[in-house]
Parts: C-alpha cells; sequence; structure tokens
C-alpha cells in the first residue's frame, strides 16, 4: 500500500510533544511491513539544521489559493531515511519562525491558514509525487485535509479513491476559529453547519477531520472509550459517539532502541532485569544530579518527568504534598509548565531541601536519568490519551503510580503481592486521598525487597514496541482502502 502520513512534527526534525514521537517512530514501522511510506512536514525554521547539504526542490512552486490573494509554497526533498521518504512544505512567511504554533503571548493569529495552506499544499504535492491509498492525518493541524477532499477536491479525478484516518492524540486540543474562516479557506458556507465543521459557532480544524475522514484512531484503548463521554470528549463527544463505529483504540508504542537500560548511554550504569545492580548506581547518579546525596538507600525516591499542568494531576499533588512528607520518600521533578505549578516545585523543595529537588527545564538526558534511578514513577493524570513515561518507568524498573486513565489504565496492572502479578499502582476517581493511598500501596510493596524487585522485573519484561501497534493500523488502511476501492 502507499500511505501518507501528514503532521505538524516529527522526530527528529521538530517536536512539541508525543505527537512528534508518533509520527518519528510509526511510519518507519510501517515500511518494514513491505508499504510504500511518505511523511509530509511543514519547513518549519528548526527544520532547516537537519536538511542535509544543498535543498532539493522537487516542486518549485505550486499556488495555493486564498479568498483575496495567492501563496506560493515548494516542495523540499528531506530524503529517504529508515525506508521512509520524507517532503516538506516550504513557505517561509508561514513557517520560517521561532515557534511551531504560538509564541509567548498566545497562538498565531494566522494558524487557520498557515494549516490550511499545509493541508492543500500536501494534496496538491502528491497530483505530482503520487496519490497515496490513505492520507494518515494528525490532530487539528491537518483535521481540515480530509475536508478539502471531500469538498474542494471532491470532483478531482486524481484524488477520488484516496481515503482518509485521522489519530487523535489529544481531544483537548481541536483548533478553534471564527465563522469568517470558512470564506477566507475559500469553504462553501454549507460547510460551515452543526453536523460538518461548526462547534459553538466557531469553526472546528478538528471536528472536521473528525466528520470527513474513513476511520478514526487514538492513542490507547481506553482513551477512544473515554473520549465518547462528556468527562472526556470536549465537547466532541457526539460526534465520536455517532463514529463509534469508525474509531479504532491503538495504543502507542515506544522506540526501545532510545530507552533500553541496557543501552542507555545517559546513565550511569547499565542494567537489565537479569542483573538489577546497575540501578543502584543510577539511582546515586540521580540524586547526585538533583542535590539530594543525603538521602538513606532505604527511602524511596519518586520521579517526575511531566508537563507541569493541572491536566496531570498536579493539583492532587499539591494538596497532598505536606501529608506525602510525612512518609520516608524523596521526590525528583523534572519538566515544565503553568506558572502556578512550577512555582509549586520550586517552594516546595525550597521548603524540605533535603527530601525534595526540581528542576524547572527540560534535558532529555536528565530525564532518562530519573527514569533509570527512581523507585517509583507518579502519573496521576486528569486525563491522560497514552501517557509514554509510564511505558518508559516500566522498562527501566521506575515502578508506575498512576491514575487509571487513558493508556496509563491500559499499560499498567496494579500489583498483588500473593499472586507476584501486575506492574504498578492506579487509583480510580480524582480525588487527592485516591493518589495518596495508591503511594501508600507503592511505599508498603517497597519494604519487601524480594517482592519489589519481582515486581520491577514483570514491568521490564513487558514489550510495548511500535511492532504490534503498526499492524493493527495496517489492518486500518486496508479497510480504508477496500472502503473507497
Amino acid at each position: 500500500m502507499q500511505i501518507a502520513f501528514v503532521a505538524s512534527e516529527c522526530v527528529p526534525f521538530v517536536k512539541t510533544g508525543g505527537l512528534a514521537d508518533v509520527v518519528g517512530a510509526l511510519p518507519p514501522e510501517i515500511a518494514k511491513l513491505g508499504h510504500d511510506v511518505t511523511v509530509y512536514l511543514p519547513l518549519y525554521a528548526g527544520v532547516r539544521p537537519h536538511l542535509e547539504g544543498e535543498w532539493k526542490y522537487v516542486i518549485r512552486s505550486i499556488t495555493i489559493p486564498f479568498q483575496y490573494y495567492n501563496r506560493f509554497v515548494g516542495i523540499v526533498d528531506g530524503g529517504r531515511r529508515n525506508g521512509v521518504q520524507y517532503y516538506f512544505v516550504d513557505c517561509p512567511e508561514m513557517f520560517d519562525r521561532q515557534g511551531l504554533y504560538t509564541t509567548r503571548t498566545g497562538d498565531y493569529p494566522d494558524n487557520a491558514e498557515r494549516f490550511a495552506l499545509f493541508c492543500r499544499a500536501v494534496l496538491e504535492a502528491t497530483k505530482q509525487l503520487g496519490v497515496p491509498q490513505v492520507f494518515h492525518v494528525h490532530d487539528w493541524q491537518t483535521g481540515l485535509l480530509p475536508v478539502y477532499l471531500r469538498t474542494l477536491y471532491y470532483f478531482d479525478p486524481m484524488l477520488q479513491s484516496a481515503g482518509t484516518v485521522l489519530t487523535i492524540h489529544n481531544a483537548g486540543y481541536q483548533g478553534w476559529f471564527p465563522p469568517v474562516t470558512t470564506e477566507r479557506l475559500l469553504f462553501p458556507w454549507d460547510v460551515f453547519t452543526m453536523d460538518k465543521v461548526e462547534q459553538f459557532d466557531s469553526f472546528n480544524f478538528l471536528k472536521g477531520g473528525l466528520v470527513f475522514s474513513d476511520m478514526l484512531t487514538t492513542v490507547s484503548r481506553k482513551y477512544a472509550e473515554e473520549i465518547q463521554t462528556p468527562e472526556f470528549g470536549h465537547d466532541l463527544d457526539g460526534v465520536l459517539l455517532k463514529r463509534a463505529s469508525d474509531l479504532r483504540g491503538i495504543l502507542n508504542g515506544v522506540d526501545y532502541a532510545h530507552w533500553d537500560p541496557a543501552t542507555d548511554g545517559n546513565l550511569a550504569a547499565h542494567y537489565g532485569p537479569e542483573k538489577l545492580d546497575g540501578k543502584a548506581a543510577c539511582r546515586a547518579d540521580l540524586l547526585h544530579a538533583f542535590g539530594l546525596e543525603g538521602i538513606q538507600d532505604t527511602t524511596p525516591v519518586i520521579g517526575i518527568v511531566s508537563r507541569f499542568a493541572s491536566q496531570k494531576g498536579f493539583d492532587m499533588v499539591a494538596q497532598i504534598a505536606g501529608q506525602l512528607l510525612e512518609r520516608d520518600v524523596a521526590v525528583v521533578a523534572l519538566g515544565t509548565g503553568e506558572p502556578f505549578y512550577e512555582a509549586f516545585f520550586r517552594d516546595w523543595a525550597y521548603r524540605h531541601k533535603d527530601r525534595v529537588a526540581a528542576q524547572i527545564r527540560y534535558d532529555d538526558a536528565l530525564a532518562h536519568k530519573v527514569e533509570a534511578g527512581a523507585d517509583m514513577f507518579l502519573m496521576p493524570s486528569r486525563y491522560e490519551p497514552c501517557g509514554l513515561n509510564q511505558i518508559y518507568s516500566l522498562k527501566y524498573g521506575a515502578v508506575p503510580v498512576v491514575r487509571a486513565t487513558g493508556g496509563l489504565d491500559d499499560t499498567i496492572e496494579e500489583w498483588n503481592a500473593k499472586t507476584g502479578t501486575g506492574t504498578g499502582f492506579k487509583f480510580a476517581g480524582y480525588a487527592p486521598e485516591a493518589l495518596l493511598a495508591a503511594i501508600d500501596r507503592a511505599l508498603k510493596a517497597f519494604r519487601d525487597k524480594k517482592g519489589w524487585r519481582k515486581l520491577m522485573r514483570n514491568g521490564m519484561a513487558r514489550n510495548y514496541s511500535w511492532e504490534q501497534p503498526a499492524k493493527e493500523y495496517v489492518e486500518v488502511y486496508e479497510e480504508v482502502a477496500r472502503r473507497r476501492s
């Protein structure tokens, strides 16, 4: 099959979140299965250093019309990597900027135009470079591609048989724009209705993608169920309920080439499930990096690597902070985010220098050290479409303590000391006392050293590579192709 991934970010070129990890890892796995895979991305300023040598334009100029003017884009050949062909949409006035979506003062005011241009440019480019059987688009930034395909391009004979799959990485981000966006992007006004792109008198990019795509996926089985409810659907639950038969929950994989304590170059020592001794050296290295060398070996270290936001459950952490330190624990936290929670972690660490340390930044190497050195890893998210850190934690023997939501619920099994089964600790509901109770269960288990090593090994034995998810995505592509044939 021919599959074209269309996304706003992708490692190693550009990244703001988990979307980039998925688009970086999944296409090569699809290619390994024998399929022809292409990835289309915007040519942001940050991408330029990743393009080797002199740029090669495979298409010099494509005209993209808007209401009162035209813009002109080129398509740059990004070469083949791991069996995947990369192309970049070059439009400097739209993408050659410091940030991807926002400035310090908020979203770029022309985001609707930027990503509409990107979607149309990809459609036009494929007519010269090869129309795929399936376009796989991701999140609101590319949600308009299926809308264009089934409206303005409906009668284009080259594109009529192409199918579309949209993956929802986080339903909370939708791309809301004023009604006038409809005519600015040259759509007929009959698209701006409740059963299409209109949502609360706004033009909603993600909703358009949900309505017009052939099939939908999201990043875990549990999240596929959750987004069909008012609590997690962010006002799109009704649309998703109507499309329930076309929605698949496919758990994200992780790249074990970069996340494996047996080979990780960021660690003070290597280790694996059969030889855990190196984890002690990693724990000492972590405590040194955070200035907590005085922590005793019998004191468990709780690690946090996250965006500091209420969505991640840090309102509950703040509420139990005092009670948590009544226990024999140490806490290390790494991340950035909302100013309130950055201030909370700074203050918590300042008031308890001997047991709490926080670094308000993101450092990939240090994130690896947290996973390897921590005894437990905390993820009490309000909602978590998939989550990757809990999967990294399993591999690194940092026992996860999580809320039972989204991918956290799918990947973590509650520890049962009697049977020796399970991989971590999780709690239902959204209450500080439930979080504290889960931590207490983990602290109790930690005191049983033999049982704890069994628990660690259970998690380290789990395999969440991209191999199985890739096969599931191919099944979705094949279903879409059948529908369009």
